[in-house]
Order: C-alpha cells, then sequence, then structure tokens
C-alpha cells in the first residue's frame, strides 16, 4: 500500500509531534509505503522546528502567507506523489486507525471516502460546546440543501482520494478557507466520481481555528459561490 498524508498546519506547535508520531507509528506498523506532506500555512510560532525534529518520511511545505486551509491542502495534493492521498487535519480528531475501514471503501470501488461524524455507527467521543453543536447542525443542512444532498457530513477533516481524481478536482478548485471541503465534493459529484461516506470515531479537540461568528457569514458565502459556479459550469 502507497499512501500520501497531507496535513495543514498553522501555528500548531502545541500538537504536531503527538498527531505526527501517531501517524508514523501507525504506519510502519502496517504494510505502508508512504509519505507525510506538512503545508505549513505562514505559522509564527515553532510548528517547523517541531517537525524538524522528528523521525519519519515527512516533507515540508511552505506558503509565504497564511493562505487559507484548503489552499493548503491543494497543495499538498498537487505534490502527493503515491496512489492513495489521506487529507488529515493537524489535531487528528479522527484518529488514524480510522484509515483502515476507509482503504477498504476504496478496495471495493470508491475513488473518494469521507469520513462522518453525522451516521448512525458514528462515535463522537468528546462533544464540542453548544454553540458549535448548533453550527455543526445548521451548516450541514445549508450543504443538503444547497449542494449536496446525500452527504451528511462535508466538514469532518479526514477525507481519502485516489490520487489521480484528487488532482482532476483540485485543478478546479476556487475556495482557498473552511469550505473548501465543500467544494471539492460537488466537483467530485458534478465529475461522476464515485464518494463513500462512513461513520468513524472522532475526539473534539481545543483549538479550532475556525471562528464560529466571524466566518459563518463567510462560509454561507461560499456555498453560493459553489452553487454559482457549478450553474455556470466552472467544474465541468
Amino acid at each position: 500500500m502507497e499512501l500520501s498524508i497531507v496535513i495543514p498546519a498553522y501555528n500548531e506547535e502545541k500538537r504536531i509531534h503527538d498527531t505526527l508520531v501517531k501517524i508514523i507509528d501507525y504506519l510502519n506498523n502496517r504494510d505502508f509505503k508512504y509519505e507525510i506532506i506538512v503545508v505549513d500555512d505562514g505559522s509564527t510560532d515553532n510548528t517547523i522546528k517541531i517537525i524538524n525534529k522528528i523521525n519519519g518520511n515527512i516533507k515540508i511545505l511552505k506558503n509565504k502567507f497564511n493562505s487559507g486551509k484548503g489552499f493548503s491542502v491543494k497543495k499538498g495534493i498537487e505534490n502527493a506523489k503515491f496512489n492513495l492521498v489521506l487529507f488529515s487535519d493537524a489535531d487528528l480528531a479522527t484518529p488514524i486507525e480510522n484509515l483502515g475501514k476507509m482503504i477498504k471503501e476504496i478496495n471495493k470501488g470508491a475513488e473518494i471516502v469521507i469520513s462522518s461524524r453525522k451516521m448512525p455507527d458514528s462515535n463522537v467521543v468528546v462533544k464540542q460546546p453548544f454553540y458549535r453543536q448548533i453550527m455543526g447542525k445548521i451548516f450541514p443542512l445549508l450543504v443538503r440543501l444547497l449542494l449536496l444532498p446525500k452527504i451528511k457530513d462535508s466538514q469532518c477533516g479526514f477525507k481519502l482520494f485516489k490520487t489521480d481524481v484528487a488532482k482532476k478536482i483540485v485543478n478546479k478548485q476556487t475556495i482557498n478557507r473552511f469550505c473548501f471541503d465543500v467544494e471539492l465534493l460537488y466537483i467530485a459529484k458534478k465529475r461522476g466520481f464515485v464518494i463513500k461516506e462512513v461513520p468513524v470515531n472522532w475526539i473534539d479537540k481545543i483549538g479550532s481555528k475556525v471562528n464560529p461568528f466571524k466566518d459563518s457569514f463567510q462560509m454561507l458565502c461560499d456555498l453560493i459561490k459553489i452553487k454559482y459556479n457549478g450553474i455556470l459550469g466552472k467544474y465541468a
């Protein structure tokens, strides 16, 4: 099995070490040939210094300035060299052990497998604060109404792609910040790629970069932009 893992990182000095060590230990104990691509999104803390001290097949790509999570994931995917590419959040809220069930779905014919906190068999170990729970219910509803009626959870930061498919999708990507997940899945839907959603274990971690008030309006605008782009045929 050959796997590229893309991790966007912005000021992650408090958790990037544990995340990378857990991923490396998991992969080293299985039959994986792998690379980990950390895309540093203009960090101003010790994120890069910490990564440089970790032994493993890690490559660091640096953005000149903070360009957004979507921009960083796209950059990582464009540089992936193995036949599967996993995008994971830097907090590893979805534990790496969930990867196994996702690879099984790829082997069954899926081209994209997304983790979901919204399915009956999902296990949300630590729940989010109340205001984030509200946002976590309203936003997926808007996504289903406007763009992806069959997707229960577009925002969980743990997604597995066939790399050739992922590169075709990000080639059409226009959203650089938090709504990029929706756009990637919408492009995939428009282009007829097979998407499978699977239940996973998920543990809420403090330190989310999403501001539930400031970013909510921008995410709504991005949903409208994605819908409009689809109508204009920009994702064909």
